[in-house]
């Protein structure tokens, strides 16, 4: 089943000169989604994924954000490449629970059905765990998920591919090994799903915990041509790009900064430069991105792409987001206009002072203006 065709870089506009692939980065969107876009371009990102709602939770906006127009302007102006959502963490295709899987089959069509709303290409998941039942069974329910799941949402009306990606392997994940993903990919053709409109992700970080050391060339090298021989490279359409905290093969998910962590800088090298997988858009999914890593990650990838291996060791601090200086009047001009009137005033001549008639006195205590009827100016109002 491998490739034809060369496939085509993933490279946008807003890579030009410096990659020949996209490299976008996963930010928050609560300030904002034209914000994000703003930020993920002013750090050198080529693209942007992100979550529309909670990734914590089932719930999901019951009105979309009305910047929508203006963000998909935006990721134009910017040159991006294609936007990634990603689903809720809770979502799982492959457990036994009836409940839990009507709610992420419920789940999925949303963000399939939103998805053009937002200018998405790809609605990104991961797989689920069999919770103790077997491979075999939680392979069979994630075909038959994706079957319903697809068949809710025509495709008419959103062209988005969903994309499910490859798990570390703890706690009964689907999907730790090629194998697995190969299992998946059958039991869905054997179902009858439109695989045009399925994809797959591979994290740097899960491969890393799963077993794979993408520093010995070769194992890579066998991990991306039997993944083209049996389900094809056009499919593999996201790579989610980070370094590991776990150690190799524990089966662990902890995403490190670029550079920093286990898989090291020579196997994230291999990986952002891998002759075969310029196609497929990379994401960043890296820690502490609102707080100023985002630019370090994207320049130390840029970095290794470019064959540079010798990474400066990561500050022990943030780098900190930088903000805009503010603006100091100076009221030099008005110091001197007070000083120089203060002076006048000081050298005006006094006046006699002339004593007043006992009526006008009288008037001055009364509490209201003569002949008018209003309160003296000065005197207290209620709010």
């Amino acid at each position: 089943m491998a490739a034809a065709r060369k496939l085509k870089s993933s490279a946008p506009a807003s890579a030009a000169g410096r990659l020949d692939r996209m490299l976008g980065a996963h930010l928050a969107v609560g300030p904002g989604l034209v914000k994000a876009a703003d930020r993920a371009a002013s750090v050198g990102a080529m693209g942007l994924q992100i979550f529309t709602g909670n990734p914590t939770g089932w719930a999901r906006r019951a009105e979309l954000p009305k910047e929508l127009p203006a963000f998909r302007a935006r990721m134009k102006e910017h040159g991006f490449g294609p936007l990634a959502v990603h689903a809720a963490y809770l979502a799982n295709l492959a457990g036994p629970r009836p409940e839990i899987r009507e709610k992420s089959i419920a789940l999925l069509q949303y963000e399939l059905r939103v998805a053009p709303e937002y200018g998405a290409s790809f609605v990104n998941v991961h797989i689920g765990s069999h919770l103790g039942t077997g491979v075999e069974a939680g392979v069979k329910r994630v075909a038959e998920a994706v079957d319903q799941i697809l068949d809710g949402v025509p495709k008419a009306s959103s062209d988005a591919l969903l994309v499910l990606e490859n798990s570390a392997g703890g706690g009964n994940g689907i999907g730790e090994s090629l194998e697995e993903l190969i299992a998946i990919h059958e039991a869905m053709a054997k179902q009858r799903v439109d695989m045009s409109r399925v994809g797959y992700c591979l994290d740097s970080a899960h491969l890393w915990g799963a077993g794979v050391a993408m520093s010995d060339i070769d194992q890579l090298d066998r991990v991306v041509n039997e993944f083209d021989r049996r389900i094809g490279l056009e499919k593999l359409v996201m790579i989610h790009y980070n370094d590991s905290k776990a150690a190799h093969g524990s089966k662990l998910d902890r995403h490190q900064h670029i550079g920093g962590g286990e898989v090291g800088a020579r196997g994230l090298a291999a990986l952002i430069s891998h002759p075969k997988l310029a196609h497929a858009a990379y994401y960043l999914e890296t820690p502490g991105m609102e707080e100023g890593w985002d630019r370090l990650n994207v320049d130390r990838t840029i970095q290794l792409a470019q064959g540079n291996l010798k990474l400066k060791p990561l500050p022990a601090e943030s780098p900190g987001v930088p903000k805009p200086a503010k603006r100091v009047a100076k009221p030099v001009a008005k110091v001197a206009k007070i000083t120089k009137v203060a002076k006048v005033a000081k050298a005006a001549p006094k006046k006699p002072v002339k004593r007043a008639s006992a009526a006008k006195k009288a008037s001055a205590a009364s509490p209201r203006r003569a002949g008018t009827g209003k309160p003296r100016r000065g005197s207290r109002r209620q709010p």
